[in-house]
């Protein structure tokens, strides 16, 4: 059997039209899903960990390294979601350039990438509430509150968010994004209202050493802050519900990118301006900041823009995954059964709410720790991957009607290739090897379950 085998761009956009999904999103709703996966825990938690530990007051640099890396991609990612305006992202645009094998094992990396990442946002997001409620006279029992390896029964509100979020998402998509766009405008005003307070209060001294553990710092620090860039990915899974994607994606996609890397660049110069890079190693840098240089007030009002900000990361990262996992199974690659649309609200609810249950149970009972890292690794993966199909594609089907067409795609694609392939190189060596039992685990599934299973499998042996 031929394990390379590719779908055709019309057999993917038939499949779609047999078994779609509800059309209700447009350009500015792409946007905002975008900004709202991205501007969140990657601001308000991440930026603090990596100037502590990595970058310095550099790390303004970490996040021109990784949005040049993001905005090679970006592109190429534009001209496959308005090629192939299909759910399911990389995965989607893999099988139809690449090839089955291709294709099952960067979807196989991009399922852990959101379940590990929507744990750890939800348990990130159970540290804001509670810290919140702490600071109000309400103190919660570390016994559901923490994880039993940090000596609790299970992080309750970690599990609860999951699980609430999962529900919002079967209900419909349009009624999530409204959300989305309510909750994306409190966390923009949250960084705005942290701009307008320490802004003034920058004192340059804290920038000196600028670049304290040197250009490796700083491309250690884009790779581990590339955890915060991953929403432009989610926008590209929901190009099945866009009222018209050959125009809203590329938009969404980009105009998402560019607008959360000029607020992370400006906010990274501003949180290291006004303290010293070491001393923002802790879960609320930005809160921190603000209290540091005397506005309680402030601290507590972007506090609350951080839960908001978290919450709709986390609402976007459990939709991709719905959508990937919806992709995959539509396809045949795992059981068809849980690909089912909801009669009345047009989503994939079966996945949606196993989906949620599990990264519910993980978030609940496991501690989190370094392989939030695997999220960054399995979206580098991905994002190469794609960049090689958009190269591929136009040599192979030059002829395909391309909405979109990627600038310089004989430059563009290669450096994209190579950026992420640099940053993949300054993760852990205890990531890489995370990384590579976790894909000999999918060619064993691939191999027992997917292959035979397979949508073209079955179209193979019926010609």
């Amino acid at each position: 059997m031929n394990i390379f085998r590719t779908k055709s761009i019309s057999e993917l956009l038939r499949g779609a039209e047999k078994k779609g999904l509800k059309k209700t999103l447009g350009a500015m709703d792409l946007t905002l899903l975008g900004i709202g996966c991205i501007i969140g825990t990657g601001i308000f938690v991440l930026t603090g960990v990596a100037a502590a530990k990595y970058a310095g007051p550099a790390l303004v640099l970490s996040f021109v390294l990784s949005g040049l890396a993001c905005t090679f991609a970006a592109l190429a990612y534009a001209e496959l979601a308005a090629m192939v305006p299909i759910a399911g992202s990389a995965y989607t645009y893999t099988y139809a350039a690449l090839g089955e094998i291709v294709a099952w094992i960067v979807g196989w990396n991009l399922v852990l990438e959101y379940s590990v990442g929507s744990s750890a946002v939800a348990a990130g997001w159970s540290g804001y509430v509670v810290g919140l409620l702490k600071s109000g006279g309400i103190e919660l029992s570390k016994a559901y509150t923490a994880v039993p390896a940090d000596g609790g029964i299970a992080n309750v509100p970690a599990m609860f968010i999951a699980l609430f979020l999962s529900l919002l998402l079967v209900r419909g998509t349009q009624e999530s994004a409204t959300l989305n766009k309510v909750l994306v405008v409190i966390k923009l005003a949250a960084v705005c209202i942290f701009l307008a307070l320490a802004g003034p209060k920058v004192n340059v001294a804290n920038w000196d050493p600028f670049m304290p553990f040197g250009f490796s710092g700083v491309a250690s620090g884009a790779a581990i802050i590339f955890f915060a860039y991953i929403g432009f990915d989610a926008v590209a899974t929901a190009a099945e519900e866009c009222r018209n994607p050959n125009r809203d994606l590329p938009i969404g996609i980009i105009g998402s990118l560019v607008v959360c890397t000029i607020l992370y660049i400006i906010v990274a110069g501003v949180l290291t301006g006004v303290v010293p890079y070491s001393e923002l190693n802790n879960a609320e840098p930005v809160a921190y900041a603000l209290r540091a240089i005397g506005y309680n007030m402030g601290s507590a009002l972007v506090g609350t823009g951080a839960i908001c900000g978290i919450t709709t990361v986390l609402l976007v990262l459990m939709y991709g995954q719905s959508r990937i996992f919806f992709a995959m199974s539509r396809d045949g690659l795992i059981p068809a059964s849980i690909s089912k649309v909801h009669p009345k609200y047009g989503t994939p609810h079966i996945i949606t709410i196993v989906a949620g249950i599990v990264v519910a149970l993980i978030a609940g009972f496991t501690p989190i720790g370094i392989i939030a890292e695997l999220t960054n690794i399995g979206t580098l993966f991905a994002f190469a991957v794609a960049s090689i199909g958009v190269l591929v594609l136009r040599y192979t089907k030059p002829d395909l009607e391309r909405p979109f067409r990627c600038p310089a795609v004989g430059i563009i694609a290669p450096l994209a290739v190579i950026s992420c392939g640099y940053l993949m190189y300054n993760l852990p060596y205890e990531t890489w090897v995370r990384f590579f039992v976790w894909s000999v685990i999918g060619f064993i599934v691939y191999f027992l379950y997917g292959r035979k299973h397979s949508v073209l499998n079955k179209v193979d042996k019926a010609a």
